[in-house]
C-alpha cells in the first residue's frame, strides 16, 4: 500500500515549495497529460495517465511507495480527493490546493462569484446542470466531453444566457471568449473549459450577500403566496383557463390550499424542470421556480402568459413561458421531472404520461372526472393517489364563513423514477 498520497492542486502558477518536495519525492505520480509533462516529475517515477478515477485509486492503493496525483484547480472541490478518501481504498490523503477552475474563471471575467450556483455537467448530469442554467442568473458549469459548451446551448433553446467560456486555464493555450447560448454550439470548443452562463435578473448576491450560492431567504416567507397575491386584474375559469371567473379571483385549479398541496406532492427542487401547463396567473409556476426548480409555463391565453411572466417580475424568479395549446404544444419541450396540469382534462394527463415524468400533479371539479382521470394515470403505470380537499374561508371580526372551495386532488407517481 502506497505509504502516504499526497493530491497537488495545480493552477499553472510555479509549483509551492511543499508541491515540489512532495512530487520530488514520489515514487508514483497520476495525473494529466500536461500534468505528467511538468519539468518537476521525477524521471524513475511511475506514471500513470487519469482517466477512470477508481481504476487510478486502485493502483495507487497497490503501490508501494510514496504517491503523488496531480490535479488541475483545488483538488478538493469536485475533485479527486473524494474519489481517493472512499474508505474501500484505505488511503492516508494529504492536500496541497491551488487556485480553484471555477475561482479561476470568475477572475477571468472580473466577477464575484459568492452568489453562483457551481454545477458538474458530464453526459450523465448534463440535463440537471441546464435546469440550473435556466433557473438561476449566475450558474459556474464545470464541463467535461459529451457535456461542454455546445451541449449546454442546444438543450437551452428558447431561453437566452450569455457564455463566458474559459478554455485551458492556466496554460499556454487558455482562452476566454463571451458568446450567446444559441451560438455556442457554432464552434468547437478546448478540454478542459469552465462555462460561466449569465442571464435575468441580477441575483441578490449583487449586493452583498451572507450565503454562497442561492440566498434561500430571498422574497416574502411562505411556501405558497395568499392568492391576493396573484389574484389583481385576473379574470380565470376552472382550471386556470379563461372565461368564466369574476375578476380578481383565481380558477379554482390555483387556489392557495390547493396551491400548497400541489407543491407539496410534486415537490420541485433544483436541478428539476417542472411543467406548468395551463399557468393562469402563474402562481404555480412563480412559487415552482422560488422552490429553485427550473420551470416552463404554458398557457392557450395570452393574458395568462403575460401574468405569469408579470408574477416571475415580482417574485424576482426566472421561468420560461410557452403560448400555444397543449397537448400538441408540448411535442417540442423538453423533457420534465414533474408537472403540474391545472387545464385541459383527461386529454393533457394523458400526453404528459406519455414523457414518463417522475410525478404528475392534476385536479378535478367531480368525482367521476376524477376517476377518469385517476384510470388513464393508473394504465399508464402510475401509482395514483386521489384526496378530497375542501377549504373555507372564514372572515376573523365575525367568524362567518366567507368562501368554500372543494377540489378532488390527483397525483400520480412513476415508480420505476421515483423520487
Amino acid at each position: 500500500m502506497a505509504d502516504r498520497v499526497t493530491v497537488i492542486g495545480w493552477d499553472g502558477s510555479p509549483l509551492t515549495a511543499a508541491a515540489r518536495g512532495a512530487l520530488g519525492a514520489a515514487t508514483l505520480v497520476a495525473g494529466a497529460a500536461h500534468h505528467l509533462a511538468l519539468p518537476e516529475v521525477p524521471p524513475a517515477a511511475e506514471r500513470i495517465r487519469l482517466g477512470s478515477l477508481p481504476l487510478a485509486a486502485r493502483r495507487i492503493a497497490a503501490h508501494r511507495g510514496t504517491a503523488v496525483v496531480l490535479a488541475d484547480g483545488d483538488p478538493g472541490f469536485f475533485g479527486v480527493v473524494r474519489t481517493l478518501r472512499a474508505p474501500e481504498y484505505g488511503l492516508e490523503v494529504e492536500v496541497v490546493p491551488a487556485v480553484s477552475s471555477v475561482a479561476t474563471a470568475f477572475a477571468r471575467a472580473g466577477m464575484p462569484w459568492d452568489d453562483a450556483q457551481v454545477v458538474v455537467a458530464h453526459p450523465r448530469t448534463l440535463r440537471r446542470a441546464v435546469n440550473v442554467c435556466r433557473a438561476h442568473p449566475k450558474v459556474a458549469v464545470l464541463t467535461a466531453p459529451g457535456a461542454g459548451p455546445a451541449e449546454l446551448g442546444l438543450l437551452l433553446e428558447g431561453v437566452h444566457r450569455t457564455f463566458v467560456i474559459c478554455e485551458e486555464l492556466g496554460t499556454e493555450r487558455e482562452q476566454v471568449s463571451v458568446v450567446t447560448s444559441d451560438k455556442a454550439a457554432d464552434h468547437t470548443w478546448r478540454d478542459p473549459n469552465v462555462v460561466i452562463v449569465i442571464g435575468g435578473p441580477a441575483g441578490a448576491g449583487e449586493g452583498g450577500g451572507w450565503i454562497a450560492g442561492r440566498d434561500p431567504g430571498t422574497g416574502p416567507r411562505g411556501w405558497v403566496q395568499p392568492d391576493a397575491s396573484y389574484a389583481a386584474g385576473t379574470a380565470h375559469g376552472p382550471g386556470g383557463g379563461p372565461g368564466g371567473g369574476a375578476a380578481g379571483v383565481l380558477g379554482e385549479g390555483e387556489r392557495e390550499v390547493l396551491r400548497a398541496a400541489q407543491l407539496a406532492r410534486l415537490g420541485p427542487r433544483t436541478g428539476d424542470l417542472v411543467w406548468d401547463i395551463g399557468c393562469g396567473a402563474g402562481a404555480f409556476a412563480a412559487e415552482a421556480a422560488r422552490a429553485g426548480a427550473a420551470v416552463i409555463a404554458v398557457d392557450h391565453d395570452p393574458a395568462a402568459c403575460a401574468r405569469t411572466e408579470g408574477a416571475a417580475r415580482r417574485f424576482g424568479v426566472q421561468l420560461q413561458v410557452v403560448y400555444g395549446s397543449a397537448p400538441h404544444v408540448l411535442e417540442n419541450l423538453p423533457e420534465p421531472d414533474v408537472v403540474r396540469v391545472g387545464g385541459g382534462g383527461p386529454a393533457v394527463v394523458s400526453a404528459v404520461a406519455d414523457r414518463r415524468p417522475r410525478r404528475i400533479v392534476t385536479h378535478a371539479a367531480t368525482r367521476d372526472a376524477a376517476e377518469r382521470v385517476g384510470r388513464d394515470l393508473t394504465e399508464h403505470g402510475y401509482q395514483v393517489q386521489c384526496a378530497l380537499i375542501q377549504s373555507v374561508e372564514l372572515d376573523t371580526r365575525a367568524w362567518t364563513e366567507t368562501e368554500r372551495n372543494v377540489a378532488f386532488l390527483l397525483s400520480g407517481v412513476l415508480p420505476d423514477r421515483a423520487p
